[in-house]
């Protein structure tokens, strides 16, 4: 008779609780261990009277079937909402004006965004050559190659600093956005690739994430992880450190990992055949320092940017602007405080009540590192008083909140190539230790879910 396999996972964000639930599914238990007091890691929601704040991620998007899967699994169904269409545009700050952002061919030939010389030099993209090394060569230098400095500058830089609060010129192409290298890569260009990869993808049942449907819930991203959560039926341990992972040496565990952490200040040991590390990269580096000090090397080199998250809530009749899309970002150039606004109430019901509206504004990220250091509400107060120029708001907010993520969003940048093979090359060399969460294999909600089922799939393999 096979002896029963103890799981570890370390870590109850959404990557942690999905490789739980897929375990769950097919009979096999498993003990999670969570640093916080509750589930969810970056997804966090807050209700205030009428208003629903998520300081992590707000959306998803449904680029993966697997989602539907998990919701159905866990009859969660009736929670799951989509964007409004109303939410489908979105704008771009440039020189004080919000100018919509092409998402057709003909938009783009009328678009205000771009000049005449921009949509000429987009039009030469099919006659692009490839080019030699994706792994080296920055989101910047692909897209200024390929589509032209101005598309770089008011439609690149901040998409890349408002989804990844990152800096183009650091970010690898094909590290960050492996999906738009492959268009190059194996059709020759974008155009191309976009035509042909459609095919693919629905032959997969998948969908690009230009196309997929932008999801969330009524009561907020949080309530996804805690229905996962309570599906688990227990094994979940919140409030555990984990102090450190290491090969066990005792006579009746070799072969084992032996997990240490503390719990009300005790100290705690489980002996587990494997562990599934889904926590950030920086605290992995602690957690498995002992048995490979050059792991945590890699691990700590992958560089989290802070990101406070700024939430704003305004009578309606106070706003000038149409409340007519997603909301807007901004390009480096226009020198703002802040990334970009998300309409939040416009994109999604149970924001905010009918004479309301909400905003999520993002501060920091790599190309403003700093923002931190300086006066906090100095710094909030100038942000809010620019945003209401931009959005032609008249009155105060009605409430202000705002969460500091010291250590946001992992960046794939030049070079992070070498991280990934020498997690790779670890693994092998520690069999049924798995190192995951989002800075593997993609930051979104779509990507970890993707990537839960993956680990799950590579973890039963060894069970066999």
């Amino acid at each position: 008779m096979t002896k029963k396999k103890n799981i570890v996972i370390l870590g109850a964000g959404i990557t942690g609780l999905s490789i739980a639930h897929w375990l769950k599914k097919v009979g096999i238990s498993c003990k999670i261990l969570e640093l916080s007091h509750e589930v969810g890691g970056s997804m966090q929601t807050e209700k205030i009277e009428d208003f629903l704040i998520d300081y992590g991620p707000n959306s998803g998007l449904e680029t993966t079937p697997l989602i539907k899967t998990i919701v159905s699994d866990i009859n969660f169904t009736d929670e799951m909402i989509y964007a409004n269409s109303s939410s489908a545009k979105r704008y771009i700050l440039k020189n004080e004006k919000l100018l919509p952002l092409p998402t057709g061919p003909f938009q783009f030939l009328t678009a205000k965004l771009f000049s005449p010389k921009a949509k000429f030099r987009l039009a030469l993209e099919p006659f692009i050559g490839k080019s030699e090394d994706g792994y080296y060569q920055s989101i910047a230098e692909f897209v200024e190659r390929r589509l032209g400095k101005e598309f770089l500058k008011y439609a690149i830089d901040p998409f890349v600093s408002g989804v990844f609060a990152g800096d183009p010129h650091k970010l690898s192409v094909k590290s960050a956005f492996p999906k738009l290298y492959r268009l190059e890569e194996v059709y020759g260009g974008l155009i191309k690739g976009m035509i042909k990869g459609a095919k693919e993808r629905k032959a997969r049942g998948e969908d690009s994430k230009q196309n997929a449907k932008m999801f969330s819930f009524k009561n907020g991203m949080q309530s996804f992880t805690r229905a996962i959560a309570r599906n688990l039926n227990g094994g979940i341990e919140l409030s555990a450190k984990v102090i450190r992972v290491t090969e066990s040496t005792e006579e009746f565990t070799k072969g084992q990992f032996k997990v240490e952490f503390l719990k009300n200040e005790k100290r705690e040991t489980i002996f587990a055949d494997k562990v599934i590390s889904t926590i950030p990269a920086y605290q992995a580096a602690e957690v498995f320092r002992e048995m490979d000090s050059n792991l945590r090397t890699h691990l700590l080199n992958i560089y989290y940017p802070p990101v406070m998250v700024l939430y704003l809530a305004f009578q309606k009749k106070n706003i000038l602007q149409p409340l007519d899309g997603f909301g807007y970002l901004i390009p480096s150039a226009e020198k703002k405080k802040y990334l970009g606004a998300i309409w939040s109430s416009t994109i999604f019901p149970n924001r905010a009540n009918n004479d309301n509206a909400a905003f999520t504004i993002f501060v920091g990220g790599a190309k403003n590192s700093n923002f931190f250091e300086q006066h906090h509400l100095q710094y909030i107060e100038d942000i809010i008083a620019d945003f209401k120029s931009t959005m032609k708001i008249t009155a105060e907010p009605l409430l202000v909140k705002h969460k500091l993520w010291q250590s946001a969003i992992p960046q794939y940048n030049l070079g992070y190539i070498e991280h990934e093979n020498y997690f790779i090359n670890f693994e092998k060399n520690h069999p049924g230790i798995f190192l995951a969460g989002n800075y593997r294999g993609g930051i979104s909600v779509g990507d970890c879910i993707k990537n839960s089922k993956k680990i799950f799939d590579d973890v039963t393999l060894t069970l066999k």
